[in-house]
């Protein structure tokens, strides 16, 4: 069951309420290199990604904002630290949500002149709390990060945003550890009504970072937690949101495009199952339709293992059947990927 959060707005995007999970991602092109950072949007935009992040360490970087906000038309987020003056110019520029901690920024008229902008523009502001930054007083009082700590560090922020009458708020309090990480947000869930950005920081390079992210993120989304999300990886961005889509579809939430499922074939297997696989899914990237799209070693099992897929093939002798929301249609020969593909066109 979903944890109802309150609805904030990103851009065109609505997070929290009966609102689908957004999923984003965040450039790693060095924040000088204007061009760069422009061509990567770019790129994560036809990825799919529905809310982008970047980097604005400097004054100078501030002009990432308009010259990205030109080229792609999804939510634009400034990752700000510590200088608020940075954040002012962010949204006087159009950004559509700001990432900082206002403990982190100064004394309560810094956070006041924050907030006043971020109100008169209507941008929220994400509180994001990591593990290895956790204020001394708090580590020192807990001696480690443990969940509760992360908690009472989000919570310090949101009070001092709340203070000054500001409830357009985003959570996230990640850390590498996965148990951590997911106690700590079913505490958070469970003591405010804020929408939760949820991810596995520091996850590692694609293998490890993706079975953390799975675990960590997907676990939290079968518990009904998390209103966006970002897959960490030590990769290219774009493999960040593909992965963020992977989990909210196998943890049960809608999403466009195919997906593939394939069995680990054994010694009645008769086709080659991985290379079909991996053309099948190469040749329906940008495939918009949710439909489901089996690949199945034999005929002995595979259309019943593979019953709840729209359509699919099981495998014989230099051939395959092909088979249609567990109809079994007719047998493919020749090029049998493309047929596959023809047909999941015709759905």
């Amino acid at each position: 069951m979903r944890q109802i959060k309150r609805e904030v707005r990103v851009g065109g995007i609505t997070l929290g309420g009966h609102n689908p999970v957004a999923v984003q991602t965040m450039l790693n092109a060095p924040a000088e290199d204007v061009q760069a950072n422009v061509d990567q949007a770019v790129r994560m935009a036809k990825a799919g990604c529905q809310i982008l992040r970047f980097s604005v360490p400097t004054m100078q970087d501030v002009r990432l904002v308009e010259a990205i906000k030109k080229e792609v038309d999804i939510p634009l987020v400034a990752d700000i630290h510590f200088d608020y003056r940075i954040a002012l110019e962010c949204v006087a520029a159009g950004i559509d949500k700001v990432r900082i901690n206002p403990g982190n920024i100064g004394n309560d008229d810094r956070v006041a002149q924050v907030v006043r902008a971020c109100k008169a523009q209507n941008v929220p502001i994400r509180i994001g709390v990591n593990a290895g930054s956790l204020e001394k007083e708090i580590l020192a009082k807990y001696g480690a990060p443990v969940p509760e700590a992360l908690v009472e560090s989000a919570l310090y922020h949101v009070r001092l945003l709340e203070k000054h009458d500001f409830n357009d708020i985003v959570i996230s309090i990640k850390s590498s550890n996965v148990p951590v990480m997911m106690d700590a947000y079913r505490l958070l869930s469970s003591r405010c009504d804020y929408p939760l950005h949820v991810g596995v920081t520091e996850a590692g390079t694609y293998r490890m970072g993706l079975i953390k992210s799975g675990m960590g993120i997907g676990g939290l989304l079968l518990e009904g937690i998390g209103d966006t999300l970002r897959v960490s990886l030590t990769d290219d961005p774009e493999r960040e949101v593909e992965a963020g889509f992977d989990i909210l579809r196998a943890a049960g939430h809608a999403v466009s495009g195919p997906e593939i499922i394939s069995c680990p074939t054994c010694g009645r297997t008769k086709i080659q199952v991985a290379e079909i696989a991996n053309e099948v899914e190469r040749r329906l990237k940008g495939y918009k339709k949710p439909v489901k799209v089996a690949v199945m070693g034999c005929i002995v099992n595979g259309p019943g293992e593979a019953r709840e897929a729209d359509i699919g093939i099981a495998g014989g002798k230099d051939e395959a059947l092909l088979f249609i929301r567990g109809e079994k249609i007719r047998m493919l020969r020749g090029d049998i990927v493309s047929q596959l593909v023809e047909e999941v066109y015709k759905l």
